[in-house]
This record gives structure tokens, C-alpha cells and sequence, in this order.
């Protein structure tokens, strides 16, 4: 008797489907708004610097959203992308989340220290476009694997490296006109990245698309 009722469990196992595992982070919220609101905050403030509309006396405002919102509330929006399996969002927003936890102490403890220790200003210039000539290049990969993603997405990517790349060369050479059209350009970066940031809150909470990012490729 139990040796037919183990038949009929066996064949009851062969023919049930196995079902797909549960996924994990369905109930997890995306936090890509996150991270493109408090990128785009950020490089909107620094930007107004740059592009010469804002007086350079208070530029070190820029410092505390560097820090708290474009520094560590990014990188903790690009921890939640790697819990969410995505490996574009969590490298860009954990990178560029260091990148302003990295700008801020390089404009609150290095320069201070260089200038201090004697370094001209046409050598803190030099390494300050060196610093921004890392960023251009991973940001130019970074848009390259962008165009598998949205049309937002890529023009916040373009936007930026045109950023870093023009703030870099006006660095580097002392061109000054140069690196204030960075300024500019820093300017559209943050303004597509805000706007991508709300179009996927939106369209979220509408559940339907209001604000279309463009199609994926």
C-alpha cells in the first residue's frame, strides 16, 4: 500500500511545473528618482557657480548638498540598485554619489592644504582638471552603456561628459570662457536629470506614462 502511494506522489512530482522563485525586491520602491534628484540638485547649484550667474563668495553653499544629498543620499540610492539587480543604476549612482562626497573634501580639506603648503594656483588648477579629466572618461563609458537605456538617460549622460570634459580643458588651460560654458552645459545636465527623475515618480504614481523618458533601445 505505501509503496503505490509513493508511485503516485513520484508521478505527482514529475508532472506538477515547478513554479519561478518569488522575486525578492518586487516590493522594493525603484530608487533611481532618488539619485537623479540629488545628482541633479547638486550639479544645478555647483553649475550656477561655474556658468558665473552666482557670486563666488558663496559657492562653498554648495558644500552641505554635496555632502548630505548628491553624496550620501546617491550612493545609498545606488546600494538599493544593486538590491534591485541593476547593475547601470548602481554603478553610476554609488560613483557619482562618491564624486561629491570626493568634491567636497577636496574643496574643504586639499586645496586648503595645497595652498597652505605653498602650491601656485596654476598647479591646484592643473590638478583639479586632472581630477575632472577621471571623471569625463568613466562618465564617456557610462554614456556609451546609456544608450541601451532611456532617451533621458542618455542626455544626461552626453550632457555630462560635455560637462566634465569643457570644466576639465578650461582647467587645465586657464581658459576661463571655457569652463563657464561647462557651466552652462552642467546646467541642462541637471535640468534632463531632474526631469527624468520626475517623469519616473509620476508615471509611477499615475501608473500610467504622463512624462514619456523615451523609448529603450
Amino acid at each position: 500500500m505505501s509503496s503505490t502511494t509513493e508511485m503516485r506522489e513520484e508521478r505527482t512530482t514529475r508532472t506538477t511545473p515547478e513554479r519561478a522563485p518569488a522575486d525578492p525586491t518586487q516590493n522594493i520602491a525603484d530608487p533611481g528618482p532618488l539619485g537623479l534628484a540629488a545628482f541633479a540638485l547638486t550639479t544645478f547649484v555647483l553649475s550656477l557657480f561655474n556658468a558665473g550667474l552666482a557670486p563666488e563668495s558663496l559657492e562653498p553653499a554648495v558644500l552641505p548638498l554635496a555632502l548630505f544629498y548628491g553624496g550620501i543620499a546617491q550612493f545609498v540610492a545606488g546600494l538599493w540598485e544593486f538590491r534591485k539587480a541593476n547593475t547601470f543604476g548602481a554603478t553610476a549612482f554609488c560613483s557619482y554619489g562618491a564624486f561629491w562626497l570626493a568634491f567636497a573634501a577636496y574643496v574643504q580639506f586639499i586645496e586648503p592644504e595645497m595652498e597652505a603648503s605653498g602650491v601656485p594656483e596654476a598647479g591646484i588648477t592643473t590638478a583639479t582638471g586632472l581630477f575632472l579629466v577621471g571623471w569625463a572618461v568613466f562618465t564617456l563609458y557610462m554614456l556609451i552603456a546609456s544608450l541601451r537605456t532611456t532617451s533621458a538617460l542618455v542626455g544626461v549622460f552626453a550632457t555630462l561628459f560635455l560637462t566634465f570634459s569643457l570644466l576639465a580643458v578650461g582647467d587645465l588651460t586657464g581658459a576661463d570662457a571655457i569652463a563657464t560654458v561647462g557651466g552652462f552645459v552642467g546646467l541642462l545636465s541637471a535640468l534632463i536629470a531632474w526631469y527624468a527623475s520626475a517623469a519616473v515618480v509620476t508615471n509611477a504614481t499615475w501608473g500610467r506614462t504622463v512624462l514619456p523618458v523615451g523609448p529603450r533601445s
